[in-house]
């Protein structure tokens, strides 16, 4: 069984739920500008109106609660807060927070609260964006006003969601808002301003924090799983392998990618680059002080993690390798691989390298999932990925990794970016047309989760019989 003082929630972003884009004087957004691009988001969709949150909030956080969550992890929208992303603050929009955090409060859920999470201003962008050595101060700003608003409530606060993609996917790949395609050396830029303006913002939060408050900073973590063959154990050698590939950082001057974990986590955790990753970027690394380096790695409570899926490594003869998967390995609809050990090795090679408890923000599977004729919705692989990440996570504390907490992704079907509504990760059911609610098979068998602390993961038992209910 968890602990009595494990954290059982469920996880959502402002941009994919709230819907309400320009209400109350709410200012654009990056993704805002790139929903309107011909061709660059599934079936020309975007988050105009999304999961209506915006307005139906007291009735999803009575439903949450209802489902016995007993903490709720949302982002604020910058630009609802600060419409032109800095300046003057728009009062309707941060008192949207004030009342969804009441809200919580009065149903017994605790809130937790994430800065950013990919809505960036368009009023901030056009002035340069993360290319901006000023972001840093414009998000500590921010972050400053939203903190002095809701810390007599909050406790826990996020800073960056997901800079590794926020920073790659928008700013690199071009597949994301907004949308560019910058060199390198840019790119190593950006990131660097990020993890600046993160480090700027913990100083004004703790500064302006109303009691004590914990800060963390969302990263995604795709460990390499230790693979010693079919129906074989991994060896030591094999976990060696994995450790050093889901830490190695392969920069060079031409690297065409920056999606390498310890790029986008030793700055923040340990307040340097990983070793040898500046000289190997040659002329595309950013030119960064002593001074720089201890911002960026300011004291952190807890590490974060984002995690979905991982990849299978083990020991060869010349080092160590992946090894791919074989054809008719289970995939989720976002075609990620289903690999719910990623769970276990990753909190537990990331509190190796870090060394702070780990609180589980974001892990969740995504399925095509629809309310059936008699009313429910039975998602059986994501109760079956949901049981099985689970028993690796208490895995994981069992092998002694300090785990404070579990956040499901996602509390609702949302807004999937790109895929605008194609795929669903929500524990309940949106229908888009109509608003309605379903709770899921899932929400059920997680609520049992939560009741029993766990025990019910020890057997593998048929989803719930309970009917589904509508709000």
């Amino acid at each position: 069984m968890f602990p009595k003082d494990f954290i059982w929630g469920a996880s959502t972003s402002a941009y994919q739920i709230e819907g309400a884009r320009r209400a109350d004087g709410a200012g654009e957004c990056v993704w805002d500008s790139f929903c309107r691009k011909p061709g660059k988001v599934w079936g020309k969709q975007d988050a105009a109106t999304a999961c209506d949150h915006y307005r139906r909030y007291r009735d999803d956080v009575a439903l949450f609660a209802s489902l016995g969550l007993q903490a709720y992890h949302f982002s604020v929208s910058w630009p609802r807060v600060l419409p032109e992303g800095d300046g003057a603050v728009n009062e309707r929009g941060l008192d949207f927070y004030d009342r969804l955090v009441d809200a919580l409060l009065e149903q017994g859920v605790t809130p937790w609260v994430t800065l950013f999470h990919w809505d960036y201003p368009f009023a901030l962008y056009a002035r340069g964006g993360w290319l901006n050595r000023e972001c840093v101060h414009w998000f500590a700003h921010y972050a400053e006003v939203v903190v002095k608003r809701l810390s007599d409530r909050v406790q826990h606060f996020l800073t960056l969601g997901e800079p590794e993609c926020f920073i790659t996917a928008g700013h690199q790949k071009g597949g994301h808002a907004p949308g560019d395609t910058h060199e390198l050396r840019e790119v190593l830029r950006m990131g660097a301003n990020a993890f600046l303006a993160h480090g700027a913002a913990v100083s004004a939060m703790r500064a302006a924090a109303r009691q004590p408050i914990r800060i963390g900073v969302k990263v995604v973590g795709e460990p390499r799983v230790p693979y010693g063959g079919p129906g074989q154990a991994p060896s030591e050698a094999d976990v060696r392998a994995a450790r050093e590939l889901t830490f190695r950082v392969d920069a060079r001057p031409d690297a065409v990618s920056t999606w390498f974990a310890a790029l986008w986590m030793d700055p923040i955790y340990l307040g340097r680059y990983p070793s040898g990753a500046l000289e190997g970027f040659g002329r595309a690394a950013p030119a960064l002080s002593e001074r720089d380096l201890a911002l960026m790695g300011q004291p952190l409570d807890f590490f974060a993690l984002n995690t979905y899926k991982g990849s299978w490594a083990r020991a060869g003869e010349e080092g160590p390798q992946d090894v791919p998967f074989p054809p008719g390995y289970p995939m989720s609809a976002y075609n990620w691989p289903v690999l719910p050990e990623a769970l276990y090795w990753g909190c537990r090679f990331f509190h190796e390298r870090y060394g702070l408890p780990i609180v589980v923000t974001e892990n969740g599977l995504s399925t095509h999932d629809w309310v059936e004729e008699d009313g429910r919705v039975r998602d059986a692989h994501r109760i079956d990925f949901l049981r099985r990440s689970l028993r690796e996570l208490h895995r994981a504390m069992e092998a002694g990794v300090p785990v404070a907490g579990y956040f499901h992704w996602s509390a609702l079907d949302n807004f999937e970016w790109e895929q605008g509504y194609r795929l669903r990760f929500g524990l309940i059911h949106v229908d888009f047309q109509t608003q309605r609610r379903t709770p899921k098979e899932s929400a059920y068998f997680y609520q049992r989760v939560i009741e029993t602390r766990g025990a019910c993961l020890q057997v593998a038992t048929a989803p719930s019989e309970r009917g589904s209910s509508d709000v």
